[in-house]
């Protein structure tokens, strides 16, 4: 049986959406209800709990020998591996897949659209306008109604992989569930400036926010950081798993307005158990050891100006 196994965020739910394009042929069906999806974070791969089966067409997300197929652009990924797909280092993993099935003749309408908006918002390549006001941006508020935090957010995905096959931005946007769930990242974005001051603290020229603190880790847009501490190079988020407490995720960003940081933050973190692109990446660490990785990874941050760490 052929699966889509992909990561849910924006980049992996278009992914699924051009592959489910790729193989309407083949599967004879325009409801992905007909084709599973499998979704998973990076961690799942790298930690050897997924379960990846002969057949599986991978996107956005580490390697795994046992699948068939397989698409990504981290730099943090090997990319040696003799199997069918594409790998390269490219603004999106949506926009490999949608290069090679595309040259194969298995995509024939146009998602050029989407594709681009798509690279934008996984490479970060954002303007400030996009940041601060992203409710006048439909595809970069669409994609920050992408979370992975409880059980009504699956099938959302999934509303999303057919919404992005068959309608436009505009009538996507009409769609009762993506309308609500706009609303409430809208909402949230007001709120995050004044949670990410209270809980933020600078080391040098890194901010570094940490929500260890609260019960549940508040939602907002997470290229905010760098407009409110316009001095700070680079940003890290802390936070514990919300399905398990003894998980600390980090995730690091650099700056998208202000230059500075040198360090491939995909590569540092593949330290660490992680990984990512050049400029974003996460990890998640056992809370036992959460705080002296975390303690190192900002010492090396701080000296990102240093040949030794480029």
């Amino acid at each position: 049986m052929t699966r889509i196994v992909t990561r849910p965020d924006f980049d992996g739910i278009v992914c699924a959406a051009m592959i489910l394009e790729a193989l309407e042929s083949e599967i004879n069906t325009t409801d992905s209800e007909n084709i599973p999806i499998l979704w998973l974070e990076p961690s799942q791969v790298q930690h050897g709990d997924a379960d990846i089966k002969e057949g599986d067409i991978m996107a956005n997300l580490p390697f795994d020998p046992r699948c068939s197929v397989w698409f990504d652009h981290h730099v943090s990924n090997d990319r040696n591996h003799d199997v069918e797909g594409l790998f390269r280092i490219a603004p999106s993993a949506a926009g490999l897949v949608y290069e090679y099935y595309k040259e194969k003749g298995m995509i024939n309408r146009d998602f050029d659209e989407l594709i681009k908006e798509t690279d934008i918002i996984d490479a970060a390549l954002l303007s400030r306008d996009q940041v601060l006001y992203p409710e006048a941006y439909p595809y970069v508020l669409l994609s920050m109604t992408v979370k992975n935090r409880n059980d009504s957010d699956p099938p959302y995905w999934m509303r999303l992989v057919d919404l992005l096959r068959s309608s436009s931005i505009e009538n996507i946007h009409k769609d009762n569930e993506v309308t609500k769930r706009c609303q409430k990242v809208i909402e949230e974005n007001r709120l995050y400036e004044d949670i990410l001051k209270k809980y933020t603290q600078i080391h040098g020229n890194i901010c570094v926010t940490d929500f260890r603190s609260l019960e549940k880790a508040p939602s907002g847009n997470r290229f905010l950081p760098y407009s409110i501490f316009s001095d700070c190079v680079a940003s890290m988020k802390i936070r514990y798993d919300h399905r398990d407490k003894n998980i600390v995720l980090v995730s690091i960003g650099k700056s998208i307005f202000k230059d500075g940081f040198n360090i491939n933050i995909g590569k540092l973190l593949a330290r660490y158990g992680g990984g990512g692109h050049a400029g974003a990446g996460g990890c998640s660490m056992e809370k036992s050891v959460a705080q002296k990785n975390i303690d190192e990874i900002i010492e090396i941050m701080k000296k990102s100006n240093q040949e030794q760490y480029l």
